[in-house]
């Protein structure tokens, strides 16, 4: 069993190799590419855990670190990425190793000079020159290897702008810099290559896909695909609803789709195809839930790590605002993939019997009351025990853990071992769920460490990683000599503790092989921002971009997914969320405002993140989609095209959330945030049914743009109730004391402002102030920081108190005051759906009496 695992992980690595034109040396340089994977490994494991702190030595900062991280990246890309596609596949030309090393020894010189360059800040000597105008060009070359020409192309573009600002048309004319002062600030400081971007893939994104890679060494992949599919199998289009679960389930570990798609695919294609999905739909089926497993939390793609820096909010934070839209996605496209089934006629796999939706709900309802209550338990325990035990809490909790894990390894033996995947094996049989369940329960457990230290405790990502991590190389050293001496019949061999070894080396390598293309991606994106930062671009971009759309919102966020799109098919995911997040993410905000929308920059960098995803989908290029047609043998074309026509839910949502941030999870309750799960899912499903053109039965036209309308009323009911009644009153800007003062507390203001920007030009915005207690409107407006003033009938703001909320909202001196909008008493916006239930009730009745004849 343990030789036809590794040869099914060594089918898997060379699919990945294959699709994103990576060599496979074999020999002694094989050996060393293994080994330098490694130590970057234990390298980020080291830099992450409390060791060098506890222990006084190897304590880096973070410049050192990024300096080191990129080091290993850069050499590692000339080692496994060949220059052409005629560049031998099985060994390492002598160039190659040359210019690996030289780039990475220009990489490291910030790590090897920092001392001297912290007390130099800004001159630049004549080595530090030479340093950088080597070191760029083998970063984008490094780039166009790895990740192909897009990106390479892009940043050189950026940087021949930022030298060329004078001759530049005057619209995107500035003043230039120098090839000294751009070397400097792309290469010797951080505001360039070693920017956030780097630091964010150093601290947070190795540790995450590591710690995916290590779950799947372990046997969780394998885990997650057959409990998928002995719940799902045995329903109408079983293998692709199993292969929508498995691939979420595997998006929890893994931020890579193109791993899951050759992890998850090389099993559920072949099983979509035996029951009558087409090559090119069985291979669209695995691209969009994979692809999707980038934006399923816990563990979402390196992006969600970026977003922690350039939103600013902690990252239990960000899964909070994913969780909902990323939930729905997921469920959609099992409801697409039941209505493929019904098109084509399918039927249930084997003799097992779908259950009664009675029986099937109280299931699910006393699985999930088990879990919660599973999950207090633990909550409330540990809250308990950990100011019980005091100094002794954390021996204390990992003797319970160590006590978990035999519990449920105790369980696992008692069992019968998970059979190997066989794409080829008979589907007149399917595995037992709670044989399968039991199985593998050991492997939530580093999930669940992983889960509690970002959630509970609160502990950075990248530190939360770690722990989860050593819990994982705990579970690959110990299992196997431990399912041994727990299985008492001696009927299967699980392996040695050398076999562990073995594991737990494979996945480190494997975890660094995985994080060259974001490594050099980071860094070269870097480039883009740093040109951004220097030369004031973004300033113009907004302006271009302000004056194409012409001040409409929709019109924006319409030209920004495009742009989304179009760069996607070059560049990879985190690329292409850098790229847009750091040139239109503050426009969309700052033309919110104008447009009296105030967008929640979470919300905006959700949505470039969401079509960024895309990349990996979006033909010409979808790499995603090549690797399942690659495992499909369809036309990868028609399976990018297919699977784009399927993540067209995943399209929606972004419009969707931008417009009503309920669906974020922003200032909900509990139980309004239960509400919206469920009304949101209904019109999602819908949604899914007007964009497939079946229902009940094959739609008619007006039956999809009827669904259409009610997707669009239970998404956004308040756009129809703002018709019916305008949720605010004016006031004058005079009387804002006043109006301060009469409505309540905790409620909000719309203030129109019109004032100076950073550049002096005059524009126009809207903010939506608080109202906090107060015996009087002055007293309130006291509170809040400001002071108004009247000059010539216009009410101006006098002064605006430093740190207070009037300064946060970016509020100051001088700025006029056009309009006041109190809230009004109306109807709850969620009377709306009435009348969309209505009409969907209009459309099943249609679609019934059709059904009948």
């Amino acid at each position: 069993m343990q030789q036809t695992q590794q040869q099914e992980a060594l089918s898997a690595e060379e699919l990945i190799a294959q699709d994103v034109g990576a060599r496979l040396p074999v020999g002694t340089m094989s050996w060393i590419i293994a080994g330098l994977a490694l130590i970057w490994s234990l390298f980020q494991l080291w830099i992450a855990s409390p060791l060098p702190f506890s222990l006084g030595i190897g304590v880096l900062n973070d410049t050192e670190t990024r300096s080191i991280h990129l080091a290993f990246a850069i050499l590692l890309a000339y080692l496994v990425f060949p220059a052409m596609r005629s560049s031998p596949r099985d060994r390492v030309p002598l160039g190659d190793i040359a210019l690996g090393l030289i780039g990475a020894a220009v990489a490291s010189y910030l790590f090897i000079m920092y001392e001297q360059l912290a007390q130099r800040p800004g001159n630049l000597t004549t080595m530090d020159f030479v340093v950088a105008c080597i070191g760029i060009p083998l970063l984008l070359e490094a780039a166009r290897r790895a990740l192909g020409p897009a990106l390479a192309v892009i940043a050189i573009v950026f940087l021949a702008y930022s030298l060329a600002g004078p001759w530049m048309p005057s619209l995107l004319a500035h003043r230039g810099v120098s090839l000294h002062a751009l070397a400097n600030h792309q290469w010797i400081t951080t505001e360039g290559v070693f920017g956030i971007a780097l630091g964010v893939s150093t601290s947070f994104v190795f540790l995450f896909v590591l710690f995916g890679a290590l779950l799947e060494r372990a046997g969780a992949g394998h885990y997650f695909i057959q409990l998928a599919f002995s719940l799902l199998g045995h329903l109408r289009g079983g293998p692709a609803k199993a292969a929508v679960v498995a691939s979420a389930l595997t998006g929890v570990i893994s931020g890579s789709s193109i791993a899951n798609v050759v992890t998850t695919g090389t099993f559920t294609i072949p099983m979509m195809k035996r029951v009558g999905f087409s090559k090119e739909k069985a291979g669209a089926v695995e691209v969009a839930s994979s692809v999707n497993g980038q934006i399923m939390p816990p563990v979402m793609g390196a992006a969600a790590f970026l977003m922690v820096e350039y939103v600013g909010i902690p990252y239990v934070d960000i899964i909070k605002h994913a969780f909902l839209p990323a939930a729905i996605s997921y469920i959609a496209l099992l409801y697409i993939v039941h209505l493929e089934a019904l098109k084509l006629g399918m039927q249930p796999i084997g003799n097992r019997q779908p259950r009664p939706w009675l029986r099937r709900l109280t299931g699910f309802a006393f699985g999930a009351a088990l879990i919660s209550g599973l999950s207090m338990a633990v909550y409330y325990g540990l809250g308990w025990l950990k100011p019980a035990l005091g100094d002794y809490a954390l021996p204390g909790i990992s003797v319970l853990l160590a006590a978990a894990y035999l519990g449920l390894l105790k369980i696992a033996a008692s069992n019968e071992p998970l059979p190997s995947e066989d794409p080829d094996k008979p589907l007149d049989e399917l595995p037992e769920t709670r044989a399968v369940l039991l199985s593998g329960l050991h492997f939530l457990l580093p999930v669940v460490v992983l889960v509690w230290c970002l959630m509970v405790e609160r502990l950075s990502p990248g530190l939360s990683a770690f722990w989860g991590s050593v819990m994982l190389i705990i579970i690959l050293l110990t299992q196997r000599p431990l399912l041994n001496w727990l299985r008492t019949d001696g009927k299967h061999d699980y392996g040695s503790f050398t076999d562990g070894v073995v594991d737990l080396r494979e996945g480190l390598i494997a975890g660094a092989r995985n994080m060259i293309g974001i490594g050099i991606a980071t860094a070269t994106a870097g480039i883009i921002v740093g040109a951004v930062s220097q030369t004031g671009v973004g300033l113009v971009l907004a302006d271009l971009v302000e004056f194409l759309s012409m001040g409409n919102l929709l019109l924006m966020l319409l030209l920004t997914a495009l742009l989304s799109l179009i760069l996607g098919m070059g560049l990879p995911t985190t690329a292409n969320y850098i790229v847009v997040s750091s040139l239109l993410a503050p426009v969309i905000v700052t033309l919110g405002q104008q447009n009296g929308l105030i967008v929640p920059l979470i919300a905006v960098h959700l949505f470039v993140f969401y079509f960024g995803i895309m990349a990996d989908v979006t033909p010409p290029v979808g790499l995603a989609s090549f690797a399942a047609a690659a495992v499909s043998k369809g036309d990868p074309i028609k399976t990018g095209i297919t699977a784009f026509y399927y993540s067209l839910r995943t399209a929606a949502l972004p419009f969707l959330f931008i417009f009503n941030t309920d669906l974020l999870l922003i200032n909900v309750d509990f139980a309004h945030g239960v509400l919206i799960f469920i009304v949101a899912t209904i019109a999602m499903l819908i949604f899914a049914a007007a964009t497939q053109g079946y229902f009940l039965v094959k739609s008619r036209w007006y039956e999809s743009v009827l669904l259409l309308l009610v997707a669009f009323t239970l998404f956004r009911p308040g756009f129809w109730m703002d018709m019916l009644h305008d949720p605010y009153r004016d006031a004058a800007p005079a009387e804002l004391a006043q109006t301060m003062g009469q409505v309540e507390a905790e409620s909000t203001l719309r203030l129109r402002m019109e004032g100076e920007d950073a550049v002096g030009k005059l524009r126009r915005f809207t903010v939506l102030l608080p109202v906090p207690d107060g015996a009087s409107g002055e007293d309130r407006l006291t509170k809040l920081g400001i002071q108004t003033y009247e000059q010539d009938g216009k009410i101006l703001i006098d002064s605006v108190t430093f740190g207070s909320q009037a300064a946060e909202l970016g509020l100051e001196m001088d700025q006029q005051i056009l309009s006041v909008k109190a809230p009004t008493e109306r109807w709850a916006k969620e009377l709306m759906w009435l009348p969309g239930f209505l009409l969907f009730g209009a459309v099943i009745w249609l679609q019934r009496r059709r059904q009948a004849r």
